[in-house]
């Protein structure tokens, strides 16, 4: 049987203190990773730490970085990856925010493209030195089912989503030969701050009241209600571990049948 034990593995999880990073966090140490947060908040860092298990004689730890400061975020995982090469990168932080594309302006763009392809791209390209050194590797990026249909009220969100999956597309392509893998994680409407922000905003827009706004939102769901972190970090566990060798350079949604197309 393929195998999903993370034991001697350490993984480098951004956006760590809650949500879907958080979560996929907690599943890989259940697995057996050394676990390293991601946030520019320590006091939420030593608190996710906290949660996290070490039933494997693990010591997880956490890094302070902002990923609106891509120079600042490089120079603190150059100088931890030094000396502790990773095997699990997962790449996640928040999104932009919503809007009409013809309302976004360029500086927009500029700062989600930096917060999100280059900040993937600088930690990717540190990492992979490591990776390929150790014949394994994983690289996971937490985008958007938007990659796959542009969501509506979206449009600086959907543009970089794109521009990423086809970063690590053409990443994996590259990398494939030498043990690593690199694979997308589409959340759809997942019970995070995020989408409580976006259910908010919605109502503020339209004027019904956010009860209305999350039904509407669960019926364009076949599952029929809102996904859970641990159900997304269910999936990026298992892309982490060796039993996925052999998926490579994918997007997959974990939408709960949203997304209207195969």
């Amino acid at each position: 049987m393929l195998s999903t034990n993370l034991i001697g593995k350490t993984a480098l999880i951004g956006g760590s203190t809650q949500g879907i990073g958080l979560a996929s966090a907690q599943a890989m140490a259940d697995m057996g990773a050394r676990c390293i947060l991601v946030s520019r908040n320590e006091e939420k860092l030593k608190a996710a730490v906290a949660l996290l298990s070490t039933n494997y004689g693990q010591e997880h730890s956490y890094l302070i970085a902002d990923y609106t400061q891509p120079e600042q975020l490089n120079n603190v995982v150059a100088q931890f990856i030094a000396t502790n090469p990773v095997h699990i990168l997962i790449n996640n932080t928040g999104g932009p925010a919503g809007g009409p594309i013809t309302a976004a302006q360029p500086a927009e763009f500029l700062a989600a493209f930096n917060q999100h392809l280059i900040c993937n791209h600088l930690l990717g390209t540190l990492v992979v030195p490591g990776m390929k050194a150790a014949g394994y590797g994983r690289i996971i990026n937490i985008i958007s089912t938007s990659v796959k249909i542009p969501l509506s009220g979206l449009g600086v969100s959907n543009t970089i989503r794109g521009a990423v999956a086809s970063w690590a597309k053409t990443m994996a392509n590259e990398l494939g030969q030498f043990g690593i893998t690199v694979n997308n994680v589409l959340p759809g409407a997942t019970a995070t701050e995020r989408l409580s922000t976006i259910v908010t905003n919605k109502s503020a827009k339209t004027g019904k009241n956010e009860e209305e706004i999350a039904a509407e939102m669960i019926n364009e769901i076949p599952a029929r209600r809102f996904g859970k972190p641990e159900e997304i970090a269910a999936v990026v566990a298992f892309l982490a571990s060796p039993a996925a060798a052999y998926v490579n350079g994918v997007s997959l949604p974990v939408d709960g049948g949203r997304t209207g197309s195969i």
